[in-house]
């Protein structure tokens, strides 16, 4: 399986689940109990959030990720949405932006963190994919 065919399974899988316009909706809805420091809010929709996009990646899209050698484990981190493994790599997609002006990593708090929309985080999954296939694409055809 290639880079490609692996993305858009990924992006399949998750528009079986939710339109982008829904992603999006749960993505400000979230972002917003953040920015209005509502925490009851926060505890009713964060789980909800991350249980979508982590079932996607852990159930819907498994034969997916065998077929292209990649092993999925829980996330490490809070805002991950798996831990991907192959070939001694390893990469987490996150569904936030984590990083201050100059790219420095900081923490997720209630001031730092922007949630991605459905596009950039599909963007960013692919970026942590892209090393998993480098050592495919090398390879003579």
């Amino acid at each position: 399986m290639t880079l490609n065919e692996t993305i858009a399974h990924l992006r399949a899988a998750h528009l079986m689940v939710r339109d982008t316009q829904e992603w999006d909706g749960l993505t400000t809805a979230l972002g917003s109990a953040y920015e209005a420091r509502d925490e009851d809010l926060i505890e009713l929709l964060k789980p909800q959030y991350l249980q979508s996009w982590r079932t996607v990646t852990g159930n819907v899209l498994r034969d997916t990720f065998d077929a292209a050698g990649i092993a999925v484990a829980d996330p490490d981190h809070p805002w991950g949405i798996a831990t991907l493994t192959a070939n001694g790599l390893s990469a987490e997609p996150l569904l936030c932006s984590v990083g201050d002006s100059k790219g420095e990593p900081v923490t997720a708090g209630v001031e730092t963190i922007r949630l991605l929309t459905f596009a950039e985080t599909m963007n960013h999954y692919a970026e942590c994919l892209a090393p998993f296939f480098e050592e495919q694409a090398q390879q003579p055809h």
